[in-house]
């Protein structure tokens, strides 16, 4: 389980160029300052020189209202104001709107080693894009051994210890029409605090290692339909030998639970034997979870009546 702490200047280029429309106007030599904060700061009251609470951790965007502030000063005081911005430690600026900077404030950059960028994008849009890219960046991560699977929008961590048969359940899923996220290990995201993402390793994404055949394409044999880059995790099934199996809720009555990345996951261990259809049962586990999810448990409902019928005729409801 890792959270990277910062990010360089050159990786948030290199990533989010493209969506975020973002062009390199100067201070290439910048661009292994980091960006210790995941989110976006606008300087205007720094500008104005109120700096005690400025947040110079931050990417800094300028925008219209910065960008006409600063046009109205005086050059002299234009060229103070963006010395003291550019001595300080701030991680790189943004100019939204293709508010293009003077070539003097190029040239401040350059000698200040910082990156200066340009985007067409309004800034509130900018502001909200580089948020959510952020979040991405920043996000707790680690790894679940196990295949993961969407089976109607709801994503299925399938655990077990090798050889158990997990590919085997996972072939007989998409047979049926569903999506694979990843093979045998499981990457996995935590947004916002409280969603967990699973995806594949890069490397293997779409392949399938099956015993006895190999490696197999997914997309190639079941087509794009089968293949899924991302899903939220919504139910772990943890694949059990038949002996190994002690105690099991008959009833389901009770909601087991697996933590994953500080989030309780609902968690099903189904027992394996000979002639059992796993696929089937992991499919009826996650439409049961789905259910579940929108508010109705069999088993309480059958509970309730056995309690109901247990109260004599004629006595207090």
């Amino acid at each position: 389980m890792s959270s990277p702490q910062s990010i360089t200047v050159e990786r948030f280029f290199a990533e989010q160029a493209g969506p975020l429309e973002m062009t390199l106007l100067a201070g290439k030599d910048g661009f292994n300052r980091v960006i210790r904060e995941p989110t976006v700061n606008r300087p205007g009251l720094a500008m104005a020189g109120f700096t005690r609470y400025f947040a110079w951790k931050r990417v800094q965007v300028i925008g219209n209202a910065e960008f006409s502030f600063l046009r109205q000063l005086p050059k002299q005081a234009r060229q103070e104001v963006y010395r003291g911005l550019f001595r300080r430690r701030i991680p790189c600026v943004v100019y939204s709107r293709n508010l293009a900077p003077e070539k003097w404030v190029l040239e401040e950059a350059d000698k200040a080693k910082l990156a200066v960028f340009i985007t067409p994008q309004v800034t509130m849009k900018f502001i909200n894009k580089a948020t959510l890219a952020f979040e991405s960046f920043f996000a707790l991560r680690g790894t679940e051994i196990g295949s993961m699977v969407d089976i109607l929008g709801v994503g299925v961590i399938i655990r077990g210890e090798s050889g158990i048969g997990k590919s085997e359940s996972v072939l007989a899923l998409l047979e049926r029409g569903y999506s694979i996220v990843s093979d045998d290990i499981t990457k996995v995201t935590l947004l916002d605090g409280r969603e967990v993402v699973g995806t594949s390793p890069e490397l293997t994404r779409n392949l399938m290692e099956v015993r006895g055949i190999g490696i197999i394409n997914a997309a190639q044999l079941f087509g794009v339909k089968a293949i899924r880059q991302d899903k939220r995790v919504d139910l772990v099934v943890t694949l059990k030998a038949w002996n190994d199996v002690n105690d099991i809720d008959r009833l389901g009555l009770d909601v087991e639970t697996v933590k994953i990345l500080g989030v309780d996951i609902p968690h099903i261990t189904i027992p394996v034997r000979p002639g059992r259809d796993l696929a089937r049962l992991i499919e009826v586990a996650a439409l049961h979870s789905k259910l579940r999810q929108s508010g109705f448990n069999p088993a309480q409902d059958l509970d309730d009546r056995l309690q109901q019928m247990m109260i004599p005729p004629g006595a207090k409801k």
